[in-house]
């Protein structure tokens, strides 16, 4: 297909087309002429990549890594896992205190020569602005929290596809980056739910927007 057939087929316009061609993030076309190119399925689905990564907050920069390892994958799940997580993990403007975040992620199983900079950077963030904000996470609510996460990472490991590099690499890699949002939108509705549970006829419900 030509780029304009295949801005239809993916709802990108040609300009933006154009800039991740420019950008590297979307593979060249194979040549038809000097001015002119086809364009395949494989380029469809490589714009629903790029246009989720994009909206998820990865930078271009980013993205450009994360395509990269769908075309080379890395030799095994640790690796795209790295890849993963260096782009959507913010890395921190100064040097941090990773004493913290080390700890919790020994208590997730973790052992620090294997732990990622970034990551524990990452983590170290986190409890960074936690602790600037004046709020302290309860103990026993931070138990939860990495029970629960060691939970969820288990049942995302074991359903990496085995038969396919390619399949297993956007498991992995958008997994990562576009469930997020999802986790975090499911622990609101729970603290709704179990609010209702625990707390109903005590007052009245929140109105609905109509």
């Amino acid at each position: 297909m030509r780029i304009s057939e295949l801005a239809a087929a993916s709802e990108v316009p040609v300009a933006t087309i154009k800039y991740y061609l420019r950008e590297q993030l979307l593979p060249e076309g194979e040549r038809t002429s000097a001015t002119q190119a086809s364009y395949g399925d494989a380029h469809v689905s490589r714009l629903r990549v790029i246009r989720a990564l994009l909206t998820a907050g990865v930078s271009i920069a980013e993205t450009r890594n994360v395509v990269a390892a769908l075309d080379s994958p890395p030799a095994g799940p640790y690796d795209l896992l790295g890849v993963a997580h260096t782009a959507v993990t913010p890395r921190p403007s100064g040097p941090v205190d990773t004493t913290r975040a080390l700890e919790l992620y020994e208590r997730l199983g973790g052992i620090e020569a294997q732990c990622d900079p970034g990551l524990l950077a990452g983590l170290a963030g986190a409890l960074d602005t936690l602790e600037r904000a004046g709020f302290t996470v309860p103990p026993t609510v931070l138990d939860r929290y990495v029970d629960a996460a060691r939970s969820i990472a288990e049942a995302e490991i074991d359903g990496i596809p085995a038969d396919s590099p390619e399949l297993a690499v956007q498991y992995i890699v958008l997994g990562t980056v576009l469930t997020e949002p999802l986790i975090l939108a499911l622990r609101r509705a729970a603290q709704q739910v179990v609010s209702s549970e625990r707390f109903a006829g005590t007052e009245a419900p929140a109105s609905q927007p109509s």
